[in-house]
Formats: structure tokens, C-alpha cells, sequence
């Protein structure tokens, strides 16, 4: 993946089918972070009605986002074949907000993974999909905020 365009607000990459591929899998995961994994306090618990709420509106905001991740990968002006890669345009406010998605993906993995301190022991079939995840989703990000290096 690689940024080929930048101009004003607008940014275009490309991507081989490979990595096309795998951004729509791990995208498809979205959203990663479990349920009630940010408290409203370090007093709230799930029956505090503000902590309620606060899910509510995650919850909301979740699935408004994983709809507009298929709508994103599903709009030929956003996505589109060349030649023999593939090219994403996305605006500055659709950039931050994918780097959201994926973050959400990536931190919820490891949150999945039990969040670990260090490397893990033994590739399992349960963990293995977070750990497949946790790695995609940071190899993404890395690409996208190539943006703001330049």
C-alpha cells in the first residue's frame, strides 16, 4: 500500500489485490472492542443508567460506523480497480475516521488477546484471529498516517 496522491483535502492510495483483500477482512471484524469496556467512572457499573446510556450511544455510533465502512468499500468513487491495483480515495474526515475504525479494531484485539504486556506464548485457534487482526489493522494504520508524515 502506498500513498500515490495527495491534494488539498482529498488522498489516494494504492493498494494490491492482496492488501485489498485483507482490508475489507479486517474492517469486516469492526467493531473489536467489547461491550462496556469503557467505564463511565471507575465507580460506574452496568446498572449506573449513565453507563447505560453511554453503551446506548457506543452501540449507535458502532453500528452507524460499520454500515459506513460497507458503504465505503462498496462506492466505485472511493474504490476502484486500475490497471492491476487498486486505488482508495478518501477525504481528510473519511481518513481520521477509518483510522478510528481500524484503531477500534486493533485495540479491541488486544483487549481479546487479554491484553498482553509481552509476546505472545503459543498461537492458538482462539487467539489467532485477534492476533491476525491486531497486526492487519496496525499495518493499515502505519500506511494511512503516511499521510501526515509528508
Amino acid at each position: 500500500m502506498r500513498l500515490i496522491q495527495q491534494a488539498g483535502e482529498h488522498c489516494e492510495f494504492e493498494l494490491s489485490s492482496r492488501e485489498k483483500a485483507l482490508l475489507q477482512q479486517v474492517l469486516s471484524l469492526y467493531p473489536q472492542i467489547p461491550p462496556g469496556y469503557q467505564p463511565l467512572s471507575k465507580t460506574a457499573d452496568a446498572q449506573d443508567p449513565n453507563q447505560r446510556l453511554l453503551d446506548e450511544a457506543m452501540n449507535e455510533t458502532r453500528a452507524h460506523s460499520a454500515k459506513a465502512v460497507q458503504n465505503l468499500l462498496a462506492d466505485p468513487n472511493r474504490l476502484s480497480r486500475s490497471e492491476s491495483e487498486w486505488r482508495l480515495r478518501l477525504s481528510s474526515a473519511e481518513l481520521d475516521w477509518l483510522l478510528q475504525v481500524l484503531n477500534d479494531v486493533r485495540v479491541g484485539s488486544w483487549v481479546r488477546l487479554g491484553s498482553p504486556e509481552k509476546p505472545l506464548e503459543a498461537l492458538t485457534a482462539e487467539n489467532a484471529v485477534h492476533y491476525w487482526a491486531l497486526e492487519i489493522a496496525g499495518y493499515f494504520q502505519g500506511g494511512f498516517l503516511e499521510v501526515f508524515d509528508g
